[in-house]
């Protein structure tokens, strides 16, 4: 009895824990939600995956369970002794020796007078189970594996995967998939034993287990429904069907995700029935199953009806599917694929559909001893023999006997829709694509021109400026600089006549004396990283109420080097003197870069909560050998106190001495989900985001409430994977749009969406369905606006995408013959592609809008080489200033001359005998010498190499640029600096000593 109370007590104990864990979870999500202002979306999604689960989960229990209890109640009774077994007792009680007698299906077989099926013996009835039984298993594994991805992620690294349902011809792939793991093979082989033994119970159990599965999967699945009900249209049509691409994005996947839901429970409803019927009357101990009855047979054919049903409505989708089809030489639907697998889905799809009705109208009116009745089998073995013979046969033969010898003629118009719809998905169509050729006739003068450009050229890289940040400016093994990052800045500057740059338009209000210039600079968030508190100190208040923020940034121009080959830095040190809390370089950097409120309790590295307005004070920055202190007043966090919250908090976040400290006060607030990645993808679980959030310091005014400068942004993008025709790239994305920017109040926590690409049918429609979500671009506040960039990620994916489809005459595509790819570099000491590079320059022969005259702008930068070669072929450049953000341009080199590519100007400076012998002497004794990135920059008709190089200790590294390496046509200068360098190439008779001049040998073919 005790036994009794013990268990009832623990379930009541773990519903109890269960109901409360889901209260606080909800609870605190919409405190959070509330907060971030996002509320109605959260409830939205909330309403939306709740309805979802519900429903799949109670169709799939009420469909298997209704079916299951119809059967155990036309089920034979397991006394049953049959007549067939009462006349071959004695020779059962022998063993299997009578199983393996070929005379045994013959022995004493009494006629079928009642409607019943004729028996199963056991030469036929256990391997029937054993099959159906193991098909059970693989189910359940299958579907389990799904439902596993969506719930913990790492399980299967893949993003939410729609894998392929259950259908007929791809079953035995997926067996041959799930059993080459033992794991899911031994899985697989214990659901089948578990039925086999524990039939009824194991049946239920995995109705059970599956109307969760399925539940799991529609409730993840989410987005994909919204979205089908909320289409916006593309306007543009699919070759194939004629269909707006709309459909292949919204209406595909959520038909995709219907099937894999009805197929598996549909499927499975089969099997269990089946196996109900054939484990009754104790058949596989009796040797002997008697038959389906008259009853069970009615029953089994309007489930069977059911699943022809979703197996033609299969094929139906099957079709669609063909845009996708990676048979043939180029991706989507080939020839093989429209002129034979096409109409052999159509086949299947109406004799399925054929089928289904019949054994449909046969369940409705039934008769027990219809002579129709085998009508129903044949149709069945006809229809496996179809699909085996024009499914998989008849493609085979046709693709290598007919379409390989030809395939050029064959595949040509296929070829052509690859191309056209990869380039409109990866908005590689609006590339303007001009000829550059360089001509070597840069001079001084020219340099003098493009002052500005020069003055951009960025000589310190991410890598050791945050090697050097480490060491000069953390300042406290708590902080950390977890990036550093390209941007731009307007600076008020005094105008010099020694400085013959490009003027800069002066703005208004400025003084005569003062015009604004924009320098390329380096931003680094100084963070704070709590791992990196001594372990003595990593206590709970410490943690949660004292180290609660990071302090600050530097910000140092790419171009400049101070001291002792150490980078300048515009802003840096934490209240350095009485300028404020950070130090500035000089007074137009003060006066150009608001630095104002300069705490960071929202960033990359905040990974933790914390509680701010207690008792206790925060360590704001370190001074001397004090600390000071300060109290958090920003508008983020959710108040807690000491009332109801404090405990629904304790238990969300499972931290049970927020219950008992005593440092709480009415005002005290929770900040938590503070990294900013997790934070934007809470709210927008179905925008990509990009890998690489950047600081901006500005003044964004009344747009962002609470006095603080310090901003994130981030780069949203929609993406799909089922555009037709369009090949997928690494990561099996088909189709990209950078349509979102989004900001984040490093200070503040607050969070806005802005929409950066109107255009996109895939944004509108989530604007459709979270209407107060999105602003428009141009309500973003203007200071923030013009430190909006082409994101690097969506850049390189369109970049690699353009290496090839560059291409668009169908017979050089189907050649290969003019393949591009990302060129090499040596970084330190190691080849690695190069990668892509901002730059402030002017574009060659391409105006400013609005301007009658070329001016320098804000570009990203990457280099083409033939494929297997190493000469220039073209570059790749995306603009990020005003009116012309977002736009592409190619410039091809011609074909029939030689532009140097980086692999062959480092080959020229690692094998020039000065060079490369002075490069040997810093990698001696405890340092080493690091070639940074090789820039290629376009001025005037020409092209100018720039590579820097560091110098480092092995140990304790603080990087130093030593030497800057420029190459210009046949000549190579390494000087101590830019300028020395540049002198040594365009006047090598004013040119110092330290400079070390080498010409290229004439006539050198390419690489």
């Amino acid at each position: 009895m005790s036994w009794k109370w013990c268990f009832r007590l623990l379930i009541v104990f773990v519903g109890l824990w269960l109901f409360l864990d889901l209260s606080s979870r909800l609870g605190a999500e919409i405190l959070w939600f509330q907060e971030v202002g996002y509320l109605q979306v959260f409830l939205l999604r909330l309403f939306s995956r709740g309805f979802l689960w519900v429903v799949a989960a109670g169709v799939t229990a009420a469909y298997l369970w209704g079916n299951l209890a119809l059967a155990q109640r036309l089920k034979y009774p397991q006394s049953l002794k049959i007549a067939e077994v009462r006349q071959e007792e004695a020779a059962l009680s022998e063993g299997l020796k009578n199983y393996l007698s070929p005379s045994y299906s013959r022995m004493n077989a009494a006629p079928v007078t009642d409607g019943r099926m004729r028996p199963f013996r056991l030469r036929s009835l256990l391997p029937l189970t054993v099959t159906l039984s193991l098909l059970a298993g693989l189910i359940l594994v299958h579907y389990g594996k799904i439902a596993l991805s969506y719930w913990y992620p790492a399980f299967n690294k893949n993003n939410l995967p729609i894998i392929t349902p259950f259908r007929l011809e791809t079953i035995w792939e997926l067996g041959i998939q799930l059993t080459a793991q033992v794991l899911y093979i031994s899985l697989i082989v214990s659901v089948a034993i578990a039925i086999l033994i524990y039939s009824q119970f194991a049946l239920r159990a995995i109705a059970i287990i599956l109307s969760v599965v399925f539940g799991t999967i529609l409730f993840y699945n989410w987005a994909k429904v919204l979205a089908y009900f909320s289409p916006t249209p593309f306007n543009n049509n699919d070759p194939l069907f004629g269909k707006d691409i709309s459909f292949y994005i919204f209406s595909l996947p959520f038909w995709e995700l219907l099937e894999l839901w009805l197929m598996g429970m549909l499927l499975y409803g089969f099997i269990a029935v089946t196996l109900t019927y054939l484990l009754s009357a104790d058949s596989l101990s009796q040797g002997i199953f008697p038959g389906f009855s008259p009853q069970q047979q009615r029953h089994l054919l309007g489930i069977s009806g059911l699943l022809m049903l979703m197996v033609a409505f299969s094929y139906w989708l099957s079709r669609y599917e063909l845009v996708y089809s990676p048979r043939g030489v180029s991706y989507g639907a080939s020839y093989t694929d429209v002129t034979v697998q096409l109409p052999a889905y159509n086949l299947l799809c109406g004799l399925g559909l054929a089928i289904a009705f019949y054994l449909l109208w046969r369940t409705i009116f039934w008769r027990s001893k219809s002579q129709h009745r085998q009508f129903a089998f044949y149709g069945l073995s006809i229809y496996l023999s179809l699909v085996v013979a024009v499914g998989y046969v008849l493609p085979t033969v046709v693709q290598y006997l007919i379409v390989q010898p030809n395939e050029l003629q064959r595949e040509q118009p296929y070829i052509q829709h690859t191309i056209n719809l990869t380039r409109q998905a990866f908005d590689l169509e609006t590339i303007d694509a001009k000829t550059f050729n360089p001509q070597g006739n840069l001079t001084t003068a020219d340099i003098r021109a493009n002052d500005l450009t020069i003055r951009n050229i960025r000589l310190w890289d991410q890598r050791p400026l945050l090697d050097t940040n480490r060491q000069l400016q953390q300042f406290r093994p708590y902080y950390r600089f977890p990036d550093a990052d390209i941007d731009r800045y307007t600076l008020n500057t005094e105008t010099s006549a020694s400085r013959p740059a490009s003027p800069p338009q002066p703005l208004a209000g400025d003084t005569a004396n003062e015009q604004k210039e924009r320098r390329q600079v380096l931003i680094a968030a100084r963070e704070l990283d709590y791992s990196a508190v001594p372990q003595q100190a990593q206590t709970w208040i410490n943690q949660h109420l004292i180290y609660t923020h990071g302090y600050g940034f530097t910000m140092s121009p790419v171009n400049t080097v101070g001291a002792g080959g150490l980078p300048e830095y515009f802003v840096k040190d934490i209240a350095g003197n009485n300028q404020g809390a950070l130090t500035t370089s000089n007074e137009e950097v003060r006066n150009s870069i608001p630095i104002g409120q300069p705490r960071i309790y929202y960033g990359e590295i905040t990974n933790s909560y914390v509680m701010t307005g207690t008792s206790v004070r925060e360590l704001d920055y370190p001074s001397g050998s004090d600390n000071t202190y300060n109290s958090y007043d920003g508008l983020g966090g959710v108040t807690i106190g000491n009332g109801w919250r404090r405990g629904l908090f304790a238990m969300y976040l499972k931290d049970w001495q927020m219950l008992f400290t005593r440092d709480f006060l009415p005002q005290t607030k929770v900040l938590f989900r503070r990294n900013i990645k997790h934070r934007i993808r809470a709210i927008a679980p179905f925008i990509k985001f990009d890998s690489d959030p950047y600081l901006v310091a500005a003044e964004a005014g009344s747009a962002f409430p609470g006095n603080n400068y310090l901003y994130w942004i981030i780069d949203g993008y929609t993406t799909s994977d089922r555009y037709p025709y369009s090949d997928p790239n690494s990561d099996g994305i088909n189709y990209i749009r950078n349509s979102v920017k989004v900001v984040i109040d490093a200070y503040n926590g607050s969070v806005k969406f802005y929409i950066a690409d109107r255009s996109d049918p895939i944004i509108a429609t989530w604007s459709n369905i979270f209407p107060q979500m999105f602003r428009l671009l141009s309500d973003m506040p203007v200071s923030l606006r013009s430190h909006i960039r082409y994101p690097l990620d969506y850049f390189s994916i369109q970049s690699e995408r353009l290496s090839t489809y560059h291409m668009t005459d169908t017979q050089v595509f189907y050649n290969r013959e003019d393949q591009w790819q990302i060129p090499n570099e040596i970084y330190g000491d190691k080849p690695r592609p190069v990668e892509p590079y901002y730059l402030i320059t002017s574009l060659p022969t391409v105006p400013f809008v609005g301007e009658a005259s070329r001016r320098e702008e804000f570009l990203l930068l990457l280099p083409y080489t033939p494929k297997q070669r190493t000469n220039l072929i073209a570059w790749l450049a995306a603009r990020s200033d005003g009116q012309n953000y977002g736009k592409l341009l190619l410039y091809n080199f011609p074909k029939e001359r030689l532009v140097y590519g980086t692999e062959q100007i480092e080959a020229r400076i690692n094998q020039d005998p000065v060079i490369s012998q002075q490069i040997s002497l810093w990698n001696r004794q405890g340092s080493r010498a690091i070639q940074g990135n090789l820039l290629v920059i376009p001025i005037e008709q020409s092209l100018l190499y720039v590579e820097p190089i560091y110098l480092e200790a092995t140990q304790n590294s603080l990087p130093t640029l030593v030497r800057v390496v420029v190459a210009y046509e046949n000549r190579i200068v390494m000087a101590q600096t830019l300028e020395q360098a540049l002198q040594g190439i365009f006047q090598p008779e004013v040119t110092p000593a330290p400079p070390i001049i080498r010409p290229f040998e004439e006539g050198v073919s390419p690489g």
